[in-house]
């Protein structure tokens, strides 16, 4: 949760991107100063010890997300805080270390608000918060129907996906942000596209207009565009996506996420079981394991679940090490568990969920084997940001900024 994912993860990559590409926006380039803030002593509520200034709403969302997907009733202080996060006008920033103080419109981001709602949806008891979240997302929609990272940056394919899976998840779907997300879809019809291409997605489209592949933001759509965000039950049938056929129709967006998947399966094929993604100044690629995890669901949720748990399975053998100390990290990893009925706690060994538990304040209830070591509580990790980081430059056109994902870990 490419993602990944006050500067937060995707700001961080929007912000760097625009520098390069001379794409800047006004958001984008009054969030930059924030890089060099001074880190920020996280509170004893929220899961992680890292600075939280650019993730912080992210990270707990992921995280609350994760331990209900669990079957682990996370503490009550730990819901407090997100809901205590949002702004007057019903968004969220991607951390407010002093809540008494008025949000600044430009730090609010659609991203961390998104993914606020997804999780306190799925938690229950917060539906005053989620309406005015809810509310504040469709009163920033753009003219086209979707959102970019902020209310006043160009539409991009990651943000109207989470906002997708936000309102749809909230009883409010919004079959018009699912037309604006297939307008970033390389098809039969996309000028100079690459045939290997075809059902991907685009981060944004260049100053020319052209559409270039991304990995994340494919992933990010294909379950978007079903109308499902990031907690998801493994399929009860199994079957392979289809993609595009050329020349000819693209069908509806069931179709669309198809051939998203198509891409997707093609890509990981060719990886061994994964995605990558390019190294920070060189040309080098590794294993992008913050988008890898974004692909099962994004199979898991088209109903391509032996492709969803081949991919989850080299996640499960690789990835725990990337993810020790991240709370976003690990929750990305529990969710994709349970969006293939894989058991998070074992991961080839590794309990996921007894990790993230001993990261944060102890769970009001939980299974035994999900019982934190609070020992060990609070471990640093990477930081959010660099998970969902490099995915993020990548859409933007950038892939070599950033070492991904975080992100988001929305």
């Amino acid at each position: 949760m490419a993602v990944p994912f006050a500067v937060t993860t995707r700001r961080v990559a929007a912000a760097l991107a625009t520098a390069v590409l001379g794409m800047a926006t006004a958001a984008n380039a009054t969030a930059a100063p924030g890089l060099s803030a001074a880190p920020r002593k996280p509170p004893a509520a929220l899961y992680g010890s890292a600075d939280p200034t650019y993730d912080g709403v992210w990270r707990q969302s992921t995280a609350l997300l994760a331990l209900h997907a669990a079957g682990v009733t996370p503490a009550r202080e730990a819901v407090a805080w997100l809901a205590g996060q949002q702004c007057a006008d019903g968004g969220f920033a991607a951390y407010r270390a002093d809540t008494g103080k008025p949000c600044d419109a430009k730090t609010e981001d659609v991203n961390s608000t998104a993914l606020a709602v997804q999780a306190l949806t799925a938690l229950g008891g917060h539906q005053d918060t989620v309406h005015r979240a809810t509310g504040y997302l469709t009163s920033i929609r753009h003219a086209d129907h979707g959102w970019g990272f902020q209310p006043k940056a160009p539409t991009d394919a990651n943000s109207t996906a989470v906002v997708i899976g936000a309102l749809a998840a909230a009883g409010a779907p919004d079959p018009r942000a699912v037309t604006a997300l297939r307008a970033f879809q390389i098809d039969c019809d996309t000028k100079g596209a690459q045939a290997a291409d075809r059902g991907a997605f685009a981060y944004q489209p260049a100053p020319s207009g052209a559409l270039a592949a991304n990995d994340k933001a494919t992933a990010d759509a294909a379950f978007a565009l079903l109308g499902k965000g990031y907690l998801l039950t493994a399929p009860a049938t199994d079957r392979a996506p289809k993609p595009f056929s050329c020349p000819g129709g693209h069908g509806d967006a069931s179709a669309a996420a198809d051939a998203a998947s198509a891409y997707l399966t093609d890509k990981l094929t060719k990886g061994g079981g994964h995605l990558t993604a390019a190294q920070p100044g060189s040309d080098q690629r590794t294993p992008d394991y913050g988008t890898t995890a974004d692909a099962v669901l994004a199979l898991a949720a088209g109903g391509h679940l032996t492709a969803a748990r081949t991919t989850y399975d080299w996640l499960a053998k690789n990835a725990t090490s990337w993810a020790k100390g991240n709370p976003a990290a690990l929750g990305s990893l529990v969710l994709a568990a349970g969006a293939v009925g894989s058991s998070p706690h074992d991961a080839h060994g590794t309990d996921l969920v007894r990790e993230l538990t001993a990261l944060g304040p102890r769970p009001a209830a939980a299974t035994p084997s999900a019982a934190p070591e609070q020992a060990s509580a609070k471990s640093g990790g990477v930081p959010v940001w660099w998970f969902v980081g490099a995915g993020l430059a990548a859409g933007a056109g950038i892939g070599w900024v950033l070492s991904f994902r975080n992100r988001k870990r929305r």
